[in-house]
């Protein structure tokens, strides 16, 4: 899955980042489990920024519910799969990136399924507790670096995101949960999630907008292209 060169409308990325910055981005391999309001942002700041191999793990279809926040959600995409459209959005932002998909829901049973493949970070953008609990001991225990999305749900302002370790996490109830396995487990390594210091609004269900979700994925996406050219 390693690729040579890069095309050429990643010239400006190339005046930022450097030519031998890019080139290394181009032979990296990303896995994305969850392409919804989160994930699919991150694919796409990922994909634009010159990675060259993207894995995209997800089971759903688009849901008319998508079209407030999700980037692949559109009328003409209602009902079709969450990874087929997002492959075909991949090879239109860039045909000579390398694209897999699984079109599977990951539980701890099947998790091992994503480690077919040789990763250079993993990112959970994923809703199952219990899959994000297992991503994190198997990424420690595999030595393959990942960064978890916390909850984005009920809440509105951007500015209040932040990527940091999970123990410094506060006002996420899905980072609280957690905290107190990673408390019980003990686990001593840092744990790198995006999380939302704002107060979560009280809605009727899972109440959502565009602006969190997506500015997540986009902070999500610089944080990987940095720790990977660092």
């Amino acid at each position: 899955m390693k690729l040579k060169k890069q095309p050429n409308q990643f010239e400006r990325t190339e005046k930022l980042l450097g030519k031998e910055n890019l080139k290394s981005l181009y032979n990296k391999t990303i896995l994305i489990l969850g392409i919804g309001g989160v994930g699919g942002f991150i694919v796409e700041s990922l994909v634009r920024s010159g990675i060259g191999s993207i894995i995209i793990v997800d089971n759903d279809v688009v849901d008319e519910t998508n079209l407030n926040r999700q980037i692949i959600a559109l009328n003409s995409t209602i009902g079709k799969k969450k990874v087929d459209i997002l492959e075909k959005r991949i090879k239109d932002i860039n045909e000579n990136c390398n694209v897999v998909k699984i079109d599977k829901f990951i539980t701890p049973d099947n998790i091992d399924l994503l480690f077919n493949y040789n990763i250079d970070y993993l990112v959970d953008a994923c809703d199952f507790i219990d899959t994000k609990k297992s991503i994190i001991k198997e990424c420690i225990k595999r030595n393959i670096k990942f960064i978890s999305s916390m909850g984005t749900a009920r809440k509105m302002d951007p500015s209040k995101l932040e990527i940091t370790d999970i123990r410094k996490t506060y006002n996420d109830p899905l980072a609280r949960i957690l905290r107190k396995y990673i408390k019980e487990e003990k686990i001593n390594k840092k744990i790198d999630v995006l999380s939302s210091t704002e107060t979560p609004k009280k809605t009727e269900g899972l109440g959502s907008s565009i602006f969190v979700p997506a500015s997540a994925g986009l902070l999500i996406g610089s944080y990987i292209i940095r720790k990977l050219i660092d």
